[in-house]
């Protein structure tokens, strides 16, 4: 036992390359599909498309199950998010909320009238199983659904009339008590144990309240990841000839007080835009684009690995892992396998021991 307790402290603490010396187990799938979200329920695995449904692949056969008008069990292509639970599936789209039941195999739609036609716009998707509550990210406003009762509760979280603070782009849970919802100007923590129209339940950290070491005009948060003792937070890039700072990105680590530490072009990353991120062990995967002021475009430049101990950022060669491109939209991680979704595609990485460093680009 004592070996065996010494041999996983080493794994934990020393960056051991187990990818240096072999082809790196890796397989393709939907080719040429955009996948836009990527979530796991139980044995499946979960795939929203732009364009091409949702998909379902079984962990233990490796079949493969897909919702569209191609199949005629959709009624639409053209998704921004999922969320699962053991009895429904739920789909974000630019036109409202898709819902599927397991039951009766049957799907509904709602759409919300508070927000406009843009408060239809579905980007973000969290279930709770605890309080099985689904919460609903809009590009206008927060709606939080109470799944046994099905009723549904919309929420303005506008801030110092900022309407930015309002638009919804990524939910995620920390903890039993706490959740994070990031927004294209900041970032709020809600704690469960109060009601939602609490004040007390609500906290919001912006770069005009001293976060995000106040760089920037506004900051768009993208992605939330939970370390141990550090909130990681990814964050847009926006930038134009006439507004240089308006959305300056970077990849922000958080200590849950006061000190905030930044990644960006400057210290290792190969772009200042975070598409996404995930964990496995001690390694930060995060997904990085770059924003081209004059044609006002995004360019995807690939996923690179942060140490959460020392910070040590490495490249990944996409080629290694057989991705054809570098514009990486979506991840996660199932325990054993690193899911990587693309504007071309979806690639599973096997990764035999997940708190290995990449032997990728340094």
């Amino acid at each position: 036992m004592r070996l065996v307790r010494l041999i996983l402290i080493i794994i934990l603490f020393v960056d051991v390359n187990l990818f240096a010396f072999g082809k790196i187990n890796s397989e393709r799938f939907l080719n040429g599909a955009i996948v836009t979200a990527i979530k796991g329920e139980n044995n499946y695995i979960w795939i929203s498309t732009y364009g091409s449904g949702i998909f379902r692949y079984s962990k233990r056969d490796g079949s493969w199950f897909n919702f569209s008008t191609k199949k005629g069990n959709s009624e639409n292509d053209y998704f921004y998010s999922l969320a699962v639970s053991n009895r429904y599936l739920w789909a974000g789209t630019v036109d409202g909320l898709y819902t599927y039941d397991f039951r009766t195999k049957h799907w509904t739609i709602r759409k919300f009238a508070l927000g406009g036609m843009m408060g239809n716009w579905i980007r973000t998707l969290l279930y709770d199983p605890s309080q099985n509550v689904l919460w609903i990210g809009r590009f206008e406003n927060l709606t939080k659904l109470d799944v046994k009762k099905r009723k549904y509760t919309d929420h303005v979280l506008t801030r110092n009339m900022d309407t930015k603070t309002n638009d919804i782009k990524t939910i995620a849970l920390d903890g039993d008590s706490l959740i994070w919802f990031g927004t294209e100007g900041g970032v709020f923590k809600f704690n469960k144990k109060f009601s939602i129209n609490n004040n007390k339940a609500w906290g919001f950290i912006s770069n005009h309240n001293g976060g995000f070491l106040d760089e920037g005009k506004d900051v768009s948060v993208t992605g939330i990841l939970f370390d141990r003792k550090y909130i990681w937070f990814g964050t847009d890039e926006f930038i134009t000839q006439q507004d240089p700072t308006f959305n300056v990105g970077g990849l922000y680590k958080f200590n849950r007080r006061h000190t905030w530490i930044r990644f960006s072009k400057k210290n290792g990353l190969p772009a200042n835009g975070i598409y996404c991120m995930a964990r496995t062990g001690n390694q930060i995967w995060v997904s990085t684009y770059s924003f081209d002021s004059k044609n006002k475009q995004q360019y995807g430049k690939g996923i690179v690995l942060i140490n959460r101990l020392n910070g040590n950022i490495r490249r990944i060669d996409l080629d290694q892992i057989n991705i054809k491109s570098s514009n990486i939209t979506a991840m996660y991680f199932d325990g054993e396998n690193m899911w990587l979704g693309t504007d071309d595609g979806l690639t599973k990485i096997v990764l035999e021991n997940p708190l290995a460093v990449w032997g990728g680009k340094k």
